[in-house]
């Protein structure tokens, strides 16, 4: 047994993925998800109406801090428990009491969180190819042509990932690679090319608000609303810790691809969107660009044509790549739920591809999920916007409750990667900041509340909870335990004695 092995055989688990991703590989596919040139560009559309550029830059930098503060916690937690399972599993661990209540319900919301952030970044990825193609084709952007797209993009990243993680680490490091050089090019062309530039004082105090709120506080509200943007885009890097099972050295490298995703992802993202809210030339017709896409016309209206298309060429690419490594990580979870029988047809889910040594059914039932969750788009955008406030609410809520187990407890196995003394300040900051946004995005965002406005996270968000705990006192409660073992515990290294390297406490942060 390698010391990896023998940690998750401590956990309860035998080896079964194919453990062959090496630490930049882990910080690649939180990073590429996360993707700066997806949910930063592909929601840039929310924060122009609701806020505008003060939201788009400052708002930028207010979530990120809090996004930090929440990585740091989970990174922590990641290192102690190093399991494809993560964040429902981590909350069996830490609970007192009720130990399987707690892990079913953050693990339903951790798997509804995930495909609807798969969904929407798919969506997302189809609504810039859409603006590809007007641009270049003459393609005429609707909603079922979109979610045509949709469906082509998202069977796409189905069938990569079948083929197993050799392929979706060498993506995902070319992806990495195409998010840094690509932001440097956008930024580099839209700070020389375009002939006039806003001030940085209005790229940064400038407000805009077309939500139809009005009042004394209305301003702020729309400043509020518009953080959607960026929040929605520091989603997903839990990743790193569902692919610990396949990374090497997971203990060290999964916190680490935590923490560095984000961070660097706030650098990015931070200098890329003052580059692009600079680049504005008519907010009004950016805005309301026939495209669909106001970044689209951004970048045509600041470069011109040809070099505008190249522009949205790099951003479309990016957008490709992070649905890949959202599928890929929606679909280790929904492994990880099924193997401890918490799914409907878990039998199914958890069987890993002997080939491969990939979930393979687990993968197209992540697909098909993301399918079914989207269809109103056909012939509402609503079901976009919805989408990606369950992706924040049901992501985040799934974050930090393990966080918050973790610090009513005394007696936490710290790994080799921890805080110190910093843990529990940091702790009840990223908690008191996830309160913050849960319940600010389930607020209406726009006025007057009709079918087209109405914000429906709040009802998807009440069918996820309503559904779970319906199931859970009908029938799971009897028989679900939590996390199932596949290994002889009384055989496996004992959780205290640690192999070298893994989970030894070294007294501080060795992040």
């Amino acid at each position: 047994m390698s010391s990896d092995e023998e940690r998750l055989a401590q956990l309860g688990y035998k080896q079964e993925l194919h453990r062959g991703l090496s630490g930049f590989s882990n910080f690649a596919v939180s990073f590429s998800i996360i993707s700066v040139l997806a949910g930063c560009l592909t929601s840039y559309g929310i924060a122009m109406k609701a806020g505008g550029p003060m939201s788009i830059t400052l708002g930028w930098l207010l979530v990120g801090g809090g996004v930090i503060l929440v990585a740091l916690s989970m990174a922590e937690v990641c290192s102690a428990y190093p399991t494809a399972g993560a964040l429902y599993w981590w909350t069996h661990a830490l609970a007192k009491r009720n130990k399987s209540a707690w892990s079913w319900f953050v693990g339903w919301f951790n798997f509804v969180g995930e495909f609807a952030v798969t969904a929407a970044i798919d969506y997302g990825a189809a609504m810039t190819t859409a603006a590809f193609l007007s641009l270049t084709l003459g393609w005429t952007v609707t909603l079922p042509g979109t979610f045509a797209l949709f469906l082509v993009i998202i069977i796409a990243h189905g069938l990569l990932n079948t083929f197993g993680v050799s392929l979706v680490r060498l993506l995902s490091d070319i992806s990495a690679w195409w998010h840094i050089v690509g932001v440097a090019v956008i930024v580099g062309v839209l700070v020389f090319a375009p002939d006039q530039h806003k001030s940085l004082g209005d790229v940064f105090t400038e407000t805009y608000n077309a939500t139809g709120w009005t009042g004394p506080f209305a301003a702020v509200y729309a400043f509020l609303m518009g953080l959607l943007m960026a929040q929605y885009t520091f989603t997903g890097y839990d990743a790193s810790a569902h692919v610990a099972e396949e990374t090497k050295d997971a203990a060290r490298t999964a916190p680490r691809g935590i923490v560095s995703s984000v961070v660097v992802s706030l650098v990015a993202g931070f200098v890329l969107l003052v580059a692009v809210t600079a680049a504005i030339q008519d907010y009004e017709k950016e805005l309301a660009s026939p495209t669909g896409f106001p970044p689209a016309q951004i970048f045509i209206d600041a470069a011109g044509d040809n070099l505008g298309r190249a522009l949205l060429f790099i951003v479309l690419v990016a957008q490709f790549f992070c649905g890949m490594a959202s599928v890929t990580a929606n679909s280790r979870m929904a492994y990880a739920f099924a193997r401890d029988g918490a799914l409907p047809g878990s039998r199914l889910w958890k069987k890993v591809n002997a080939r491969t040594g990939t979930p393979t059914n687990s993968i197209w039932l992540c697909v098909g999920c993301s399918v079914v969750l989207l269809l109103p788009a056909i012939w509402s955008f609503t079901a976009y916007l919805a989408a990606t406030s369950v992706a924040v609410i049901g992501l985040y809520i799934s974050y930090i409750t393990p966080v918050f187990l973790r610090l009513r407890m005394k007696d936490f196995p710290v790994g080799p990667w921890n805080l110190g003394r910093w843990s529990k300040p940091i702790g009840w900051l990223a908690v008191a900041w996830t309160a913050f946004i849960v319940v600010l995005f389930v607020l209406p965002p726009y006025y007057p509340i009709t079918v087209d406005t109405f914000n429906y996270a709040p009802v998807t968000v009440l069918i996820v909870l309503g559904g779970a705990a319906l199931w859970w006192f009908a029938s799971a409660r009897r028989w679900f335990t939590g996390p199932r073992t596949n290994v002889d515990l009384a055989h496996a290294p004992e959780p205290g004695k640690r192999t070298a390297g893994v989970g030894e406490h070294d007294g501080g942060r060795s992040g």
